[in-house]
């Protein structure tokens, strides 16, 4: 595959996962957010489960239970993010869910910091106060200008980062298919037993809400991650990661086009600075790297 070729399938799969969170919005109008979150995982699972067995058969690495716990605990971790994100989405607008969720790229050295004591690059506590001022013009220059599920989605951003690290784990295992599979298999299943607990559904309102799980489970799920797959052979992570995070903008394209979601000039400052964060975090290591190969 080609560089350009690979950089537009990445490119795709940002429009994908930023038109998604329009979906994950109009099915809160049908049913709770844990059934949305186990129909999105086991669907997602289901799919790809024959990519699992795939790859089983052409990856030399044995088969390890280190992996299997690793993606038990990617999915709890996934749960819980989405738990906190779906539940937002009830009340938060499509735009900020996008600007909003997205702060796990500047979240995740400070949560691997906080957890493994890795200290941050000097280049991330720059983007850190980028998105905290960005996060105060996009609720209109006071806290008090978030909704409920505004919080709960900033707060999902931690969790999101948690997820990252803990993915980041199963890398060595080389069965990036497999993680992800048993990742949903646990998120739906878990989704599934809070969703008997905790909500009250109609058959009419899964049935209403079926496009939009369809469209996160399998297109923003599955197949966004075949295409990661086939993309990051001829495209650098750390290009990657920066066409990825154009999601934000699908989102906040998404939020116009579809729902007439037009923020104040200081809403699209503040959205401009959090997404000036997550740039600077992502090409931060490549200024480094330049930097020190021209001393």
């Amino acid at each position: 595959m080609r560089r350009l070729q690979a950089d537009l399938l990445l490119l795709l799969a940002a429009a994908i996962w930023g038109v998604a969170f329009y979906f994950q919005k109009t099915a809160m109008a049908h049913i709770g957010p844990f059934l949305f979150i186990a129909a999105r995982g086991l669907i997602a699972a289901t799919c790809l489960l024959p990519l699992a067995f795939v790859e089983h058969r052409r990856v030399r690495i044995p088969w390890s239970m280190g992996l299997v716990k690793i993606g038990l605990a990617g999915g709890v971790a996934f749960l819980a993010g989405a738990a906190l994100q779906q539940t937002g989405m009830v009340t938060a607008t499509v735009t900020n869910a996008g600007f909003l969720t997205g702060l796990y790229v500047v979240a995740t050295p400070i949560v691997s910091w906080l957890l493994f004591k890795r200290r941050p690059e000097n280049y991330v506590w720059p983007a850190v106060a980028l998105a905290f001022v960005g996060i105060w013009l996009l609720g209109g220059g006071t806290l008090s200008g978030f909704s409920f599920g505004d919080m709960l989605i900033a707060s999902s951003s931690l969790v999101w980062a948690v997820h990252m690290l803990v993915t980041s784990l199963a890398a060595p295992y080389g069965r990036p298919v497999a993680y992800t599979a048993m990742q949903f298999a646990c998120v739906g299943t878990g989704a599934a037993v809070m969703t008997v607990f905790f909500e009250q559904n109609t058959f009419e309102g899964f049935v209403n809400a079926l496009p939009s799980i369809a469209y996160v489970g399998v297109l923003s799920s599955a197949v966004t991650f075949t295409l990661l797959a086939i993309a990051l052979k001829a495209t650098p992570p750390t290009v990657a990661s920066i066409l990825i995070s154009m999601e934000m903008l699908f989102a906040a394209a998404a939020g116009v086009v579809f729902l007439g979601e037009w923020l104040p000039p200081i809403g699209w400052l503040g959205a401009a600075l959090m997404f000036s964060a997550t740039l600077l975090v992502q090409i931060g290591p490549m200024l480094k790297k330049h930097r020190t190969e021209t001393l």
